[in-house]
């Protein structure tokens, strides 16, 4: 397995390509249904009539977009699943769901063989980070119909990892339970790696003297965040490594030891193309634009040319370490829907957290997007750490002042008392509307 998933980073990119030929000729003809083991998709067969399409050597850009409205739209209309599978419900084994955080959750079933390519993707993501049979793994959350890290969990395991399930624990529990049994890898998100941190400083527990080496974050941006990865990185005394992912879609991307200044995309096992979010053109490589993409492995429930809603810059040079996967530059920016437009600048809640965790007294933070008529304005609430004291000094100007270098406007900076902003083990709200 490992030196297969070595294999697949080597290749160089006509390699690449004509693999991803030979699988999306797979994909085509699980979705039309003749080749002998799947029934195909009435969904994709409806969506694509009357259109001519050779995998062998047709551009995908010449088939129409999959949004996530038509996904709802469909599992609405054909409950409780949609028309998208290609087999008969009971060969499916597995259900998630999406975390609903855009809208009524997606429910998303997976085959047998559909579960065993989620593993072979977070393969990926576990050599990236250096995962071998020797680590023993803590997985500190709750195990619910999100997908979180139910794959991660049975790639670990069939690497051969001691793998520790810590749900149903409150955070100083699950310190104590990474202490007692040697954990030497940590997989949750960035907010619940910072949190754990702030719970061990209340408890007395010294993290960097644990044997916890790696983290793998997941769920948002913060694992290619600069100040967020930092900050973690230095409370814990170990590398942190960020994953992307999506329940609809699966695992995509991984970071390795060798670059972190972004994540690959696992092109091996999807193809990754880029477009203006308004114009739904392709845009030039290293610009900024909203990442689609079709899987091409996940045959008893695809998606082809899918719109993520992610925003990347995505480049097909090869990464310093040697690895021929495109890169998404800098990891995802921000999702089309969370961008905020303040005082006529685009604001991404990303940029607002890079600046925000430079200051140590940070804890924790909530921005509100202030409706004022024709210019809109920003409030960013901070939570200081405890021993952080009261914001004198002018901290709430300082960190205005940084903002403001960083966005063009000078938002609006407050203190919240302590413990009085919500924490979260999987994904963080820290955005809203009034």
């Amino acid at each position: 397995m490992h030196a297969d998933i070595t294999n697949d980073m080597r290749m160089d990119r006509r390699e690449l390509l004509a693999h991803q030929r030979r699988k999306l000729a797979q994909l085509f003809a699980a979705i039309r249904g003749d080749d002998g083991g799947h029934i195909g998709s009435t969904f994709y067969r409806n969506k694509f009539d009357g259109i001519a399409f050779d995998p062998a050597r047709d551009d995908l850009g010449g088939l129409p977009l999959t949004t996530r409205a038509e996904l709802q739209s469909d599992q609405q209309t054909h409950p409780p699943y949609g028309t998208i599978l290609t087999c008969d419900i009971d060969t499916y084994v597995r259900f998630h769901q999406t975390s609903s955080t855009s809208g009524a959750p997606l429910r998303w079933p997976d085959t047998r063989a559909n579960w065993d390519w989620w593993i072979r993707c977070w393969q990926f993501v576990l050599e990236g980070a250096g995962v071998t049979s020797k680590d023993r793994v803590v997985f500190p959350f709750s195990f619910g119909p999100f997908v979180g890290f139910w794959s991660a969990f049975d790639a670990a395991c069939e690497r051969g990892c001691l793998c520790m399930p810590a749900g149903g624990m409150s955070s100083a529990a699950r310190l104590k339970y990474i202490a007692d049994n040697h954990a030497t890898v940590v997989c949750c998100t960035p907010t619940y790696a910072l949190r754990l941190a702030e719970v061990a400083a209340e408890e007395g527990v010294d993290l960097a003297a644990l044997p916890v080496r790696a983290l793998i974050v997941a769920g948002e941006p913060g694992g290619s965040i600069p100040a967020t990865r930092d900050r973690i990185e230095s409370a814990w005394g170990a590398r942190v490594f960020d994953h992307v992912g999506m329940t609809e879609i699966g695992a995509w991307g991984f970071q390795t030891e060798g670059y972190r200044d972004g994540v690959y995309v696992i092109e091996s096992e999807f193809i990754a193309e880029v477009i203006d979010p308004k114009t739904l053109a392709p845009v030039d490589e290293g610009e900024l634009g909203e990442l689609v993409l079709t899987n091409l492995g996940r045959l008893g429930s695809p998606l082809i040319r899918y719109r993520t809603g992610d925003l990347v810059r995505l480049t097909t040079e090869p990464g310093p370490d040697g690895i021929g996967f495109a890169r998404v530059i800098g990891g995802v920016v921000g999702r089309s829907d969370d961008m905020m437009v303040v005082r006529g600048n685009n604001v991404f809640p990303s940029a607002i957290e890079d600046v925000l965790r430079r200051f140590e007294e940070v804890a924790e933070y909530r921005i509100t997007l202030l409706d004022n008529g024709p210019l809109n304005d920003l409030l960013v609430e901070v939570e200081l750490d405890t021993a952080a004291g009261s914001a004198s000094g002018g901290l709430c100007e300082r960190m205005s002042d940084a903002l403001r270098l960083r966005l063009n406007f000078a938002p609006k900076v407050a203190t919240v008392a302590a413990n009085s902003l919500p924490r979260s083990e999987m994904k963080s709200r820290r955005v809203a509307r009034q």
